[in-house]
């Protein structure tokens, strides 16, 4: 990881952590908030995807797989803007939904980690378990105690612990290989 990247990872970690602070100051409107920010972090992230596309991949073995990852994300991103609109606790579900997801993406990372014989597999296999766990466990206390604050609270819990690992992320030793 070079020192640019390790700079990038403190800095997402910092936003990260400042967001969830955020969102816990203003409750009600926190889910607003949140989706805002990851439609318009899914839009962006889809350009991006489809500028490489266009630029690199499409010469690339394998290149077409970038143009389905870009249009699948860019249909997410529509898809939670027209979400916007609807109740909060549609919009946690959703929230929560992504954030399973996420946790799972990481599980598979880490075991695919594990199979090409990766040292830093044990990280992301507990974070993935952790986002999981938190997800299933939200879900349960907002079945049980039906009370949107506990969900919001929670999730911006699991928002500061995202930003602290990224940060974490970004101190970890790489190695670095050099071709010659």
């Amino acid at each position: 990881m070079s020192s640019f990247q390790r700079i990038k990872n403190i800095v997402i970690g910092v936003v990260i952590i400042l967001f969830a602070v955020l969102i816990m100051m203003v409750p009600q409107e926190g889910y607003l908030f949140a989706a805002v920010v990851i439609s318009l972090w899914l839009f962006i992230y889809g350009i991006r995807l489809l500028f490489f596309y266009f630029t690199m991949a499409r010469h690339m073995v394998g290149g077409k797989l970038m143009l389905y990852q870009a249009i699948i994300i860019l249909d997410l991103a529509l898809f939670t803007t027209s979400i916007i609109s609807m109740s909060s606790f549609t919009i946690f579900i959703y929230l929560l939904i992504i954030y399973g997801f996420t946790g799972a993406i990481d599980i598979l990372r880490a075991l695919e980690a594990k199979n090409n014989g990766a040292k830093s597999w044990r990280l992301k296999l507990m974070t993935g378990c952790i986002l999981v766990i938190f997800v299933v466990l939200m879900a349960v206390l907002g079945l049980i105690f039906k009370k949107t604050d506990i969900l919001i609270y929670g999730f911006c819990l699991s928002l500061i612990y995202s930003g602290i690992m990224k940060i974490v992320t970004a101190f970890r030793r790489t190695a670095m290989v050099y071709i010659q």
